[in-house]
């Protein structure tokens, strides 16, 4: 990824960057805090302890919450609340959340994590009927 950087952008187009560097692993987490944040099923984050972020556009629009009494930190676009990367330097940890980028990549997820705490609707989800648009 060094010749070619990932890249990605919130929803808005108000804060972009750029990530130089390998990612380690890309967890799926079913833990209530990351559904909280992410409003869904699980939230789905690529880390990395060697990769380097650039902020190319709107740092300033970055709002960052850490839950008091934990290490759980979400940083995300003051204007459109898109969730964007955390860069945790002081413990070598760069997370990513996979929606935010624009560039593809290969990686697959490692695994679902936090399954105990999964919700009760998020089971055999791939039975489910699947549309190519919106329904209507």
């Amino acid at each position: 990824m060094e010749n070619n950087p990932t890249t990605g952008q919130c929803l808005c187009g108000a804060v972009k960057f750029r990530i130089a560097g390998e990612f380690e692993s890309f967890f799926l987490c079913h833990c209530t805090r990351c559904r909280k944040d992410s409003g869904s099923a699980h939230s789905a984050n690529l880390f990395s302890s060697t990769a380097k972020i650039t902020w190319v556009l709107g740092e300033e629009q970055i709002k960052t919450f850490q839950l008091s009494g934990s290490r759980h930190v979400k940083s995300f676009c003051s204007q459109c609340g898109s969730a964007l990367p955390v860069s945790q330097p002081e413990i070598g940890l760069l997370v990513v959340p996979a929606g935010a980028l624009d560039s593809q990549f290969d990686m697959r997820p490692n695994a679902h994590i936090c399954c105990s705490s999964r919700a009760n609707w998020d089971n055999d989800l791939a039975s489910i009927e699947k549309i190519e648009g919106l329904p209507g």
